[in-house]
C-alpha cells in the first residue's frame, strides 16, 4: 500500500467539507510565507494557516533562492495585473528554524558527498546551511530587499521558529523594512 493512501483518505473528508469552495487566489492575510520543508515547521500548524489564508512556499532551510525571488516577482505581477495601482501590499515572511537539517551542509564530509551526488558546487551548498537561524534569516531578508525583482510595496519580515518551545520570534520586523 502507498504511504500516501491515508492522506488521500483525509482528502476525501476535506472535499466533503466544502472548505475549498469560494477561495480567492489572493490570500486573505496578504502574506507569502517562506519556510523549511521540515515537517516540524509546517505553517498550517505553527501559524495556524488555513485554506486561503496565505501563500506558502517551502524548501530546504526556508532559504531565499533565485527561484524564490522569481516566485515572489510572479505573485507581485499577478497581483498588480488583477488590481492595477490599487494592488494590496503584501508581506513576505521568511521563517528559519532551530535544529535545521540543512546544518549538515556545514559539515565538510557531508557537503562534499552531497555535492558529488547532485553534481553541484560545494560553496553554494555551504551558503545554504542554516546553523544560526537568526543570522541566516537576516541575510535572506536583506537579499529580498536588495532584489530589483521585488517591488518596493512588498514588505519583508524575518522570523525564527524554535522547535523546542514552539514559538516564533520576529528577528526583522516588516514595519521597519517597509520604507525601502
Amino acid at each position: 500500500m502507498s504511504n500516501l493512501y491515508p492522506l488521500l483518505e483525509r482528502n476525501q473528508t476535506f472535499a466533503r467539507t466544502g472548505a475549498h469552495r469560494g477561495l480567492s487566489p489572493i490570500p486573505e492575510h496578504q502574506v507569502f510565507v517562506i519556510s523549511c520543508i521540515d515537517p516540524r515547521v509546517d505553517p498550517a500548524h505553527i501559524l495556524g494557516v488555513g485554506p486561503g489564508d496565505a501563500l506558502v512556499l517551502r524548501n530546504a532551510g526556508g532559504r531565499v533562492t533565485d527561484e524564490v525571488i522569481n516566485e515572489i516577482a510572479f505573485i507581485a505581477a499577478v497581483t498588480e495585473t488583477m488590481f492595477g495601482d490599487d494592488a494590496p501590499p503584501f508581506e513576505v515572511a521568511v521563517i528559519h528554524h532551530t535544529a535545521c537539517g540543512t546544518g549538515l551542509l556545514a559539515d565538510d564530509n557531508f557537503r562534499h558527498s552531497f555535492a558529488n551526488r547532485i553534481d553541484t558546487d560545494e560553496t553554494q551548498l555551504a551558503e545554504a546551511a542554516v546553523t544560526d537561524p537568526t543570522q541566516s534569516v537576516r541575510r535572506d531578508v536583506d537579499r529580498l530587499l536588495a532584489s530589483p525583482l521585488v517591488p518596493g510595496r512588498v514588505r519583508v519580515s524575518g522570523h525564527v521558529y524554535d522547535v523546542d518551545t514552539g514559538l516564533v520570534e520576529t528577528i526583522v520586523s516588516a514595519a521597519a523594512e517597509a520604507s525601502r
